[in-house]
């Protein structure tokens, strides 16, 4: 694809329709492919417009080349005009804005020139190497007119490898939806703090840029927009408010894992103990085990965090003086708790980086 001015010649003879079939001409080359008129549905002969000219072969060519475009059947000269964009993204047609950018390109200066370019290329944005391609700039005007728009922040880099920029525009549409599908998780999952990191971004284009990401949500909240906890994102203004019922069922579940210690019902069952309908009951304990104050060892197994920090304590105490542990002197320790407790605690330490298996015995795991 090519965007080009193209001006078609008097002696046309009838209109030319859009996506009219055409023979494309520069130096040597003839390539065929179909004329897109965006602003016109057909072009009257004697006018001149911006188009772009979608190929059936890629083509060497840089903004400012000359070109003459021969019709398909009979063969004739029938327009022609200057290359202004050689690389560029497929427009819908009718769109005013870039249908005004692609008529300024001939007469603009380097900074619109690369404006109109990135605000074109959406949040893909377009590195520096397009950028030369498109514009026609020398490398030293480039750099100069690119280190002018950063500083005036209007235009941002996302990756400095690649150097790779977008528009300001693009940056603030990203925020802008980013904000807008907080506020909409909020709504739906009000008993939720915040968002997962990685949800957020799968709401984001497909192809946006991991780096272009984090450049978003940095500058949200640098802004105090947006607060970040451990994976999780939310709007700063962000409460999470309990119903009078939620709140109820909040401290009847709490004094539940809190009285069971080391030896808790599976949530099944508190569930079904409290009369509680089972999708409130998890929100609660989701919110429970954000706060921390109950920790899930594994499945459908939870426990207070009072309990879990206390046989801790005294886990640790007792390998510091005695080296290791067995699962024997482990369940003395809980008090005589089953195996079906006694394996997910054990685990849990081991995850949590206090533990370390060696064989049938637990060590304590240095660092």
């Amino acid at each position: 694809m090519i965007d080009v001015q193209f001006h078609y010649l008097a002696s046309g003879g009838k209109p030319m329709k859009n996506r009219t079939r055409v023979r494309f001409h520069t130096g040597t080359s003839e390539i065929l492919g179909n004329l897109i008129l965006l602003e016109h549905d057909e072009l009257k002969p004697g006018e001149t417009t911006v188009a772009q000219l979608r190929l059936d072969a890629p083509v060497a060519i840089v903004k400012g080349d000359h070109y003459v475009v021969r019709s398909y059947s009979p063969v004739r000269t029938v327009g022609g005009g200057q290359i202004l964009n050689p690389i560029p993204p497929k427009h819908k047609r009718f769109n005013p804005g870039i249908i005004q950018g692609l008529k300024d390109i001939l007469s603009s200066g380097p900074e619109a020139l690369i404006g109109f370019h990135l605000e074109a290329s959406g949040h893909a944005g377009t590195c520096f190497a397009d950028l030369r391609l498109t514009t026609s700039l020398t490398d030293k005007q480039l750099e100069l007119a690119l280190q002018g728009m950063m500083s005036a922040r209007t235009i941002i880099q996302i990756d400095k490898e690649t150097r790779t920029f977008v528009h300001k525009k693009s940056f603030n549409t990203l925020v802008k939806a980013a904000a807008e599908h907080l506020k909409g998780y909020h709504q739906a999952f009000p008993l939720k703090s915040g968002m997962l990191k990685e949800e957020l971004k799968s709401k984001f284009p497909p192809d946006t840029d991991v780096k272009l990401f984090n450049l978003v949500l940095n500058q949200m909240i640098k802004d105090n927009v947006v607060a970040q906890e451990e994976k999780t994102v939310r709007l700063k203004s962000h409460k999470v408010s309990l119903a009078g019922d939620e709140a109820t069922l909040r401290q009847k579940m709490l004094k539940i894992y809190r009285d069971s210690g080391l030896q808790p019902p599976f949530f099944r069952d508190v569930t079904e103990s409290l009369k509680a309908e089972p999708a409130q009951a998890k929100d609660v304990l989701n919110l429970l085990i954000e706060e921390g104050q109950i920790i899930r060892t594994k499945d459908d197994l939870y426990f207070h965090a009072e309990a879990i920090a206390d046989l801790k304590l005294r886990l640790v105490k007792f390998l510091e003086q005695h080296g290791e542990m067995n699962p024997s002197q482990f369940k003395d320790m809980t008090g005589g708790a089953s195996r079906k407790f006694l394996i997910p605690l054990l685990e849990y330490f081991d995850s949590k980086n206090v533990t370390l298996r060696v064989g049938d015995v637990r060590m304590l795991r240095k660092g």
